[in-house]
C-alpha cells in the first residue's frame, strides 16, 4: 500500500489541565489513523501531580534490573507517574500480574522533560521529582523500567532554537507547525542530536533500564507543501539513519557507572508490511542494525479499511496484528532485503542484459533474532470499545507470529480492558 499523503487524525486529545502525556500519530487520505500512531483519552491525575520546577540531578551509581526473558509491558505518562493513585494501581499489577515492565514517559510531546536534568529546557508539562527514588522502588519490585523520549517533535526545543526548526518553505523565517499547532526541529540538527544524548544519559544514570525513542520520523500531518529542511541532507530515510548511527554509538558508551542501556525505537505500524518510507522516513530494515529492540505501532483502529483484505478492522484485531507481526519477524530473520541501508552490503542484479545490470536490487543484511520485534498493542476504545475479547486477541496473535514480548498503550492510563485478561503473576 502506497502513502500518497500522511495526514493527521490522531493525536487531537481532551488535555486535562496538567495534561496526559501523548505519541504521535498520523492518518491516511481517506480520513484514518496511520497505523502506528498513538491515541489519547485522558484520565486526570491525583492532586498530588503537579506541574513542579525541574530540579538539578544528583548522579550516583545507579543499579539497573536484567531485561526480563519476555517483556510484558504498559505505558504510563509523566502526569500519571506524578500520582501516588496512579502508582499504587500500577504496583498492584506489577504484584498480582504478568506484568514486568513499564514505560515512563523521559520528555513528551510538548518538550517537558519529567526528570531532574541539568541539560532540560524549562517546560510547562508534568514533571516527577523523585523520578530516581520512584524508579529504585519499580527495580525493588523487579519491574524493567523503559524510559520514553519523544524526539523530533518539540515545541519547546523549537522555541528556544527556531533555527533548527522545519521552516515554513513559503517563507523560511517562520517555523512550520502541523494542523494542531506543533512544531518540529529539522531530523538533520545536529545540536538537537547531542541534546537526546545527553538526556537519554542522564535519564540512564538515574536508573532507566532502556531508553525508547518515539517520533523518530519527520512531520507528517500538516501542509506538508510547504515544509523546508534546511539542515536534511539526502533521502528522509538516509537522514534518519544518519542520526540512528550518532545516536547508537554515543549510547552504547559505557556510562559512568559502566552500565550500557538496551535500545529501542517506536515505528508506524505499516512500517511492518510497507517496504516504503510512509513519507516520514521510516523504513523497518533501517531500523534493524542501530536498535535492540523494533516496536511497531500495530493499533488495530488505525489501520484503513481494506487493509489485508479486512473491511471493518476493529473487528480483525487477531488478523492485522498477526500478520503484521509474522512479515516483521520474516523481515527480520532475513538475509537480504530490497531496503538499502549504510549498514548492508549491495548484491549485483542477477540480470545482464539491462544497462542498470550493476545496479543493486538487494543488499546483503544480517539475520537477526526476530525476538527484536515488539509490538506496541492497543487497550484503549478508539473508535469503539475495545474489549477484553479485543485486547486478547491482540496478545494471542503476537504469540501465534512466534513473538513472546508485548507492550500497551492506554494513554489514560487505565488498561480497563487489559487488566481482565492479564495472566497472575506465577509463583
Amino acid at each position: 500500500m502506497k502513502f500518497l499523503e500522511v495526514k493527521a487524525a490522531h493525536r487531537t486529545a481532551f488535555f486535562s489541565l496538567l495534561g496526559i502525556c501523548m505519541v504521535g500519530g498520523g492518518a491516511l487520505a481517506s480520513g484514518f489513523v496511520v497505523p502506528g500512531s498513538r491515541n489519547y483519552s485522558v484520565a486526570t491525575p491525583a492532586a498530588s501531580s503537579t506541574v513542579e520546577e525541574v530540579k538539578k540531578p544528583t548522579l550516583p551509581v545507579v543499579e539497573h534490573v536484567s531485561i526480563p526473558t519476555a517483556v510484558k509491558g504498559v505505558y504510563m505518562s509523566q502526569c500519571a507517574a506524578g500520582s501516588e493513585t496512579f502508582r499504587a494501581d500500577y504496583f498492584k499489577q506489577f504484584k498480582n500480574t504478568e506484568l514486568n515492565t513499564v514505560v515512563l514517559d523521559l520528555k513528551d510531546y510538548s518538550g517537558t522533560v519529567s526528570f531532574p536534568s541539568d541539560t532540560a529546557l524549562p517546560g510547562s508539562g508534568c514533571t516527577v521529582s523523585d523520578f530516581r527514588e520512584f524508579v529504585k522502588e519499580l527495580h525493588a519490585n523487579n519491574v524493567f523500567v523503559i524510559g520514553r523520549m519523544t524526539v523530533f517533535q518539540d515545541p519547546l526545543y523549537t522555541k528556544h532554537h527556531p533555527d533548527e526548526a522545519v521552516k515554513r518553505a513559503s517563507d523560511t523565517s517562520l517555523v512550520w507547525k502541523d494542523r494542531k499547532g506543533l512544531s518540529f526541529v529539522d531530523v538533520g540538527s545536529k545540536p538537537f542530536w547531542d541534546y537526546i544524548v545527553t538526556l537519554s544519559r542522564e535519564a540512564v544514570m538515574l536508573g532507566v533500564d532502556e531508553i525508547n525513542y518515539d517520533y523518530i520520523r519527520y512531520p507528517s500531518d500538516g501542509d506538508m507543501k510547504d515544509v523546508y529542511y534546511s539542515h536534511s541532507e539526502g533521502t528522509p530515510p538516509e537522514q534518519l539513519e544518519h542520526f540512528f548511527v550518532y545516536l547508537t554509538d554515543k549510547m552504547r558508551t559505557p556510562s559512568a557507572d559502566g552500565y550500557v542501556p538496551k535500545l529501542s525505537v517506536d515505528l508506524f505500524g505499516m512500517t511492518a508490511t510497507n517496504e516504503d518510507d510512509l513519507n516520514i522516513g521510516q523504513q523497518l530494515e533501517r531500523a534493524m542494525p542501530y536498535f535492540d529492540f523494533i516496536y511497531p505501532m500495530v493499533y488495530p483502529s488505525h489501520y484503513p479499511s481494506g487493509f489485508h483484505g479486512y473491511k471493518n478492522v476493529n473487528a480483525n484485531a487477531y488478523g492485522i496484528v498477526n500478520f503484521s507481526m509474522k512479515v516483521a519477524a520474516a523481515r527480520t530473520l532475513a538475509t537480504s532485503t530490497p531496503i538499502g541501508s549504510f549498514a548492508y552490503t549491495p548484491i549485483a542484479s542477477a540480470s545482464t542484459s539491462s544497462p542498470q545490470a550493476t545496479s543493486p536490487k538487494l543488499y546483503a543484511k544480517p539475520s537477526y533474532d526476530a525476538q527484536k520485534i515488539r509490538p506496541w498493542l492497543q487497550s484503549f476504545d478508539y473508535p469503539v470499545d475495545y474489549t477484553p475479547a479485543m485486547v486478547q486477541e491482540q496478545i494471542q496473535a503476537t504469540y501465534d507470529a512466534g513473538l513472546t514480548g508485548w507492550l500497551f498503550w492506554d494513554a489514560a492510563n487505565r488498561y480497563t480492558s487489559l487488566k481482565q485478561v492479564l495472566q497472575p503473576k506465577s509463583q
